[in-house]
């Protein structure tokens, strides 16, 4: 068979499988009319010759992709048709000859605007920060005039990560931080619990893969006990309620290793330790105004077999999430004298919990009613009419509204407020009303008096102190925990400052009145460099606060009423933009450690402390040189996700042999001599030098902490597995103390400048 032949084979063999991809996406939308159906179809028809002459990095037809998000918009997510058709077209305007015109005289305007709000905006010439922040803005702003728009997003970010793999290691690493910092949790926000979960395990799957294959190994190797369990911890309750007459489904959830592994590190425990590794679901099939009730019967027998905590009962039907989540939790003691999480919710409850926003609106009585999660729409509509936010700006505070924890608060009259945990007097005031914020003075948290910085706790009732002659002040950005709240102060003291600059302009203008300078942009531009001032605005400001000499005006030449600065040999002022940038190329170069990277200078983060061995990225500093991190520093996220254009390829120069500082934790059960074994491995078995040593024993445990120069990775695994072999040590890990965060050095004006 010839060459040609061959190709036409495959290419013959690719359309029937696309073709096959195409049958599975009509099965999954669930209700469709037969136009509808002829909609879809034609969206179909019109991507596939759009992406035609188009691969993905794994070699397969593009078309694979908008398929597979139509899928998981129309399967997951529960989404209609429309959103299916905008899921097939999602691509095309961004990177086809498509236009948004030929979108809406084919399918109409509805299908125009979303598709709109899921197309990228161009790349300016030079690359900067705020390109990604702007793309992001522009898809949140599309949430108060349709959801849909976000929820394919997710779908297509959801799809983009479950075939990562075909991507380079450092395009990886961004994408998964990106998705780590915003998506996942955006995906919480909505409701999109199953959603939220996979991004980030697949997230961590890419920031940390040796965790991530561990967990995934431990939680392989105990399935068949768990199972065992499961099947025995049920089986009572299963018969319980079926003498009971109920119509239910039972379902194991098991937890993902993203959290698992939070779990490891805020518990300070090991996998084995991790009690919690699955949840028992009971869904009840009953009519909506029964859920209650039968959710709290159910609660009653699942406490007559099993002892429940008291500390960790979780009822979410009498108050649900911010995001319309309801459920109720328990936590009960198994026979075998294990812990176990047992879920009780409704079918709709349960459909919320699993498809978020789609089932929210699907079994939304009233229409009008204000619930908390158009509530949070409504927030995000408020963050949108500031144009003083920057899109950093705007990036920041609404992943300060993501906040996954609230607290239940009430009114003097008993009306229910929902805030972000941690959050203040202040934050109260600003959500019960803007001029209830800006004149707060203090609070009477039940019946006691309490200043603006208390921190508020579930259950208080609050009644807030107004005084006509309060206003805020700067410290209040650093009491307050809501997006909201943040805002209005930010508003209320850019007002102050407008006041303030109106006086310096006059200042101004009499200045150089007095100098015969004429008052015109031209010579407002000339000062503003003269003085090293940001902005006019800021100029103004500055002058009203008596912080700018203009006696200073004499240095300058006036020219027939026009300011000339004498040209001086200025530095500039970050010294990486003309030392750094011209010689990375970003698509090619690689910094090799161990080498002289053309004459840049590099450090190892003290962050995270990178050995030969880590993966590990740079990260191009404002006056330092470079920051070698690690893959899985605490930095990493904000890094890679907000700071990507300053990232580097890095890899490790393994033929020079340098010693390298690492800090490691043992814990373990203390016994006689056991600070004896340790050194002496350190000293003789591997002749690994010890800079520091601290122990200490509590309660018949012990916790050790050390500071030893290794080579590299290999080097440290040789050292850890010694250390395992000592009869008592339980559990080794990487340690730097804390506080130990790498200063960046990039505020939002940083990053923007």
């Amino acid at each position: 068979m010839s060459d040609f032949q061959l190709n036409e084979v495959d290419l013959e063999q690719e359309r029937k499988e696309i073709l096959r991809a195409f049958k599975g996406l009509l099965r999954a939308v669930k209700t469709r009319s037969r136009e509808q159906t002829k909609m879809i179809r034609k969206a179909f028809d019109v991507a596939v010759e759009a992406h035609k002459d188009m691969r993905r990095k794994s070699g397969e037809p593009y078309i694979y992709h908008p398929i597979a998000v139509a899928r998981i918009c129309a399967e997951e997510m529960g989404l209609g048709t429309t959103s299916v058709i905008c899921a097939l077209l999602h691509d095309t305007v961004e990177d086809t000859h498509i236009t948004l015109q030929d979108v809406e005289d084919l399918f109409g305007v509805k299908t125009r605007t979303i598709i709109d709000g899921l197309t990228k905006i161009p790349e300016v010439f030079d690359e900067n920060a705020s390109i990604q922040a702007e793309n992001f803005r522009k898809m949140i702003l599309t949430i108060s005039d349709d959801i849909r728009v976000v929820l394919i997003k997710l779908a297509d970010r959801l799809h983009n990560m479950r075939t990562l793999d075909s991507m380079k290691a450092d395009k990886q690493l961004k994408i998964a931080s990106e998705t780590k910092f915003l998506y996942a949790p955006l995906a919480h926000r909505l409701g999109l619990y199953s959603v939220k979960s996979e991004l980030d395990d697949l997230a961590f799957k890419y920031t940390d893969s040796e965790v991530y294959k561990q967990i995934e190994s431990s939680l392989k190797s105990t399935q068949d006990v768990r199972n065992r369990f499961i099947r025995k911890f049920i089986q009572p309750l299963k018969e319980a309620l079926q003498f009971e007459g109920y119509v239910f489904d039972m379902k194991v959830r098991t937890k993902s290793i993203s959290s698992i592994w939070k779990k490891m590190q805020t518990k300070e425990i090991p996998f084995e330790e991790v009690y919690d590794l699955f949840a028992i679901r009971i869904i009840v099939d009953t009519p909506i105004e029964l859920e209650k009730s039968d959710c709290w019967r159910i609660y009653s027998i699942v406490t007559d077999f099993y002892q429940p905590s008291p500390e960790r009962l979780r009822d979410w039907i009498s108050t649900p999430r911010a995001n319309g989540y309801e459920s109720l939790h328990t936590t009960v003691m198994s026979p075998q004298g294990k812990w176990v999480e047992v879920q009780i919710r409704s079918k709709r409850m349960d459909e919320i919990a699993e498809r978020g926003l789609a089932a929210h609106y699907k079994y939304k009585e009233d229409k009008s009613e204000d619930s908390k999660f158009d509530r949070w729409i409504a927030e995000i509509r408020e963050l949108m009419d500031n144009p003083e936010l920057s899109a950093m700006d705007f990036v920041n505070e609404f992943k300060m509204n993501l906040f996954s924890d609230e607290i239940y608060v009430f009114t003097p009259k008993g009306e229910l407020r929902v805030l972000p945990t941690g959050a203040t007097i202040l934050d109260f005031a600003y959500d019960i009303h803007t001029d209830i914020g800006d004149t707060c003075i203090g609070a009477k948290v039940n019946m006691k008096l309490v200043p603006l910085s208390y921190q508020l706790q579930n259950g208080d009732q609050i009644e807030i102190i107004t005084s006509e002659k309060q206003k805020p002040n700067e410290d209040w950005l650093r009491m307050v925990a809501s997006a909201r709240a943040k805002q209005k102060i930010k508003s209320s003291l850019n007002e102050e400052r407008k006041a303030i600059s109106l006086d310096g302009k006059e200042i101004l203008e009499r200045k150089f009145k007095q100098f015969n300078i004429r008052f015109i942009g031209e010579n407002l531009t000339t000062l503003e460099r003269f003085y090293d001032m940001p902005s006019t605005g800021e100029l103004y400001f500055r002058l009203a606060k008596g912080k700018i000499d203009l006696s200073r005006l004499r240095e300058m030449e006036n020219v027939n009423g026009i300011l000339q600065i004498e040209k001086k040999n200025a530095q500039p002022k970050d010294k990486h933009e003309l030392d750094v940038y011209p010689k990375i190329n970003k698509k090619e170069d690689v910094l090799i450690i161990g080498e002289d990277f053309k004459n840049i200078q590099y450090r190892l983060a003290k962050c995270c402390n990178p050995i030969p061995g880590d993966l590990v990225f740079g990260f191009i500093t404002t006056n330092d040189g470079i920051n070698i991190h690690r893959n899985n520093c605490v930095n990493a996220e904000h890094l890679q996700s907000k700071l990507a254009y300053r990232c580097v390829k890095s890899k490790w120069k393994s033929q020079k042999l340098e010693s390298h500082l690492v800090s490691l934790r043992l814990i373990g059960i203390d016994d006689v001599g056991i600070v004896n074994k340790i050194t002496e491995i350190i000293s003789n078995e591997l002749n690994v030098n010890m800079k520091s040593i601290s122990f200490e024993a509590n309660d018949g445990l012990f916790e050790g902490k050390i500071s030893v120069l290794v080579y590299d990775r290999e080097h440290l695994d040789q050292l850890t597995q010694k250390f395992e072999l000592i009869e008592g040590v339980k559990r080794i890990e990487r340690w730097h103390t804390e506080g130990e965060e790498e200063n960046l050095d990039d505020t939002v004006e940083d990053v923007l400048s």
